[in-house]
């Protein structure tokens, strides 16, 4: 009984399959186009696809067209496609901005960028075109049922490029090259106000500072001391009360004490 079910359903594949072929070899754009319908309702995307591709240039122009975009678009996004279904998407804005599916489509474009945002340690040229998109979106429809999400997807890629950028200082730090450690918490705490990360930025380029003063030649020492202690300052500003506090006040320690000697010194 199992075995002639089996037989059944692998003829009814053979001749569903049979006849996608046959509608793909054929000419006619009018039964590809209903067929694409049902197939897309189905959830069947990759056979959808297939004969969208076929007939998109045909139905360009013609009333059919807007519909068959948006699906075009919704399919590549549900295959996961999204650098297709971005574009595509944009595509559709740009062609219908007065389509009922239009804030749809500028947020699935939007996503689509979000989608194709690689992880923090790798170049982050998706990730600010991402950025640009989502924003863009958020500023069109302001009140959009989509708005909340769109900010949180926001929310999460700017958290991205701030690690990206705090992991680039804290690498010069480990490597001892304490003039980029600096130069690049520097560059953090002005590009990334709201960070998270803004307490660790502020302590580990007065930290830096410290190391490059004390490794310096003679002759540099006292003034890099000084310099130091200014970072001390703008951290003990803002984080006086943090949990960094003691390991901060560790090194003013030793950054006045250093310069207590340069201060005696100069007296005798």
């Amino acid at each position: 009984m199992k075995k002639s079910l089996l037989v059944i359903l692998f003829a009814l594949f053979a001749v569903s399959c049979g006849k996608y072929q046959k509608l793909l070899r054929s000419d006619d754009a009018a039964k590809k186009y209903e067929a694409t319908d049902s197939l897309y309702k189905l959830g069947k995307y990759k056979k959808a696809l297939g004969l969208m591709e076929q007939i998109v240039p045909v139905y360009r122009g013609k009333p059919q067209a807007e519909a068959l975009m948006f699906r075009y678009a919704n399919t590549l996004y549900k295959l996961e496609d999204y650098y297709s279904s971005g574009y595509q998407f944009e595509r559709f804005v740009s062609s219908y901005p007065k389509s009922d599916s239009t804030e749809t489509a500028a947020y699935r474009s939007a996503k689509s960028y979000y989608f194709i945002s690689p992880k923090y340690s790798l170049e982050q040229k998706e990730t600010y075109t991402a950025l640009e998109k989502l924003q863009g979106f958020v500023d069109q429809f302001p009140n959009s049922d989509y708005r909340a999400e769109a900010n949180d997807m926001v929310v999460e890629l700017k958290t991205k490029l701030e690690k990206k950028d705090f992991e680039t200082a804290e690498q010069y730090l480990r490597i001892y090259d304490y003039k980029a450690a600096i130069a690049a918490f520097d560059n953090f705490i002005q590009d990334h106000p709201g960070s998270i990360y803004r307490k660790d930025a502020f302590f580990l380029r007065m930290k830096s500072s410290y190391l490059l003063a004390i490794n310096s030649l003679p002759r540099l020492v006292k003034e890099r001391l000084e310099e130091s202690k200014r970072h001390y300052n703008s951290f003990n500003k803002y984080f006086g009360e943090s949990d960094r506090k003691p390991d901060a006040d560790e090194i003013i320690q030793d950054i006045n004490e250093r310069l207590s000697l340069y201060n005696n010194t100069e007296i005798k």
